[in-house]
């Protein structure tokens, strides 16, 4: 079974080889991200998404064709990297104000920052009810959910702008029109990758 807005080890290895064949015919490339991240367990770290990750971080990372991405969705973790997030200096980076950008989900962060407050509480003395946890919770889950806002990213300069979906393709083609304007002027290499 496969969730979708995961990377898979095949999505990868493909996407990777993708990157560089643009990059070779010097084609700009579109992220559209709603993507958790890489898949976990120990079946994908078995079948090599570590490698194939990798790979797929390295291609964008080497990319020398005008980037441009868009995050409709999630936009978590080592996921953001792949699809080329702000630290691969895109062209443009624009959220839909559907987009959520963090490092993982609310709730899987209030959960482990739960874990955490409820251990330093536990050191200090204090007993933890059933009722505590619970607001304890809310309260951090509240505060995480303000911060995975695209408006919150925006005003921190994390993406460029909150757009309407509906402005998508006049945003992509404003972008490429720039980006016509200033030559690609490094080669590009990829490097070795592991096979």
């Amino acid at each position: 079974m496969q969730f979708g807005g995961v990377i898979y080890n095949d999505s990868a290895d493909k996407a990777t080889r993708f990157i560089a064949n643009c990059n070779q015919k010097k084609i700009p490339l579109v992220f559209l991200q709603d993507v958790t991240g890489f898949m976990v367990g120990s079946k994908s770290e078995h079948g090599g998404i570590i490698k194939d990750g990798a790979k797929m971080v390295n291609a964008v990372s080497n990319s020398v064709v005008p980037k441009f991405t868009i995050i409709i969705g999630n936009s978590y973790g080592a996921g953001n990297y792949a699809m080329c997030g702000k630290a691969y200096d895109p062209r443009l980076i624009v959220a839909w104000p559907s987009a959520e950008l963090a490092v993982m989900s609310g709730n899987s962060a209030a959960q482990v920052l739960l874990q955490i407050e409820t251990a330093s509480l536990k050191k200090k003395g204090e007993t933890i009810t059933p009722e505590k946890e619970q607001e304890l919770l809310n309260k951090i889950k509240s505060r995480y959910d303000k911060q995975i806002s695209p408006y919150y990213a925006a005003a921190r300069i994390w993406t460029d702008a909150v757009i309407n979906p509906l402005d998508t393709r006049k945003w992509i083609s404003m972008g490429i029109q720039a980006a016509n304007h200033a030559p690609i002027e490094k080669k590009f290499n990829l490097g070795i990758l592991q096979v």
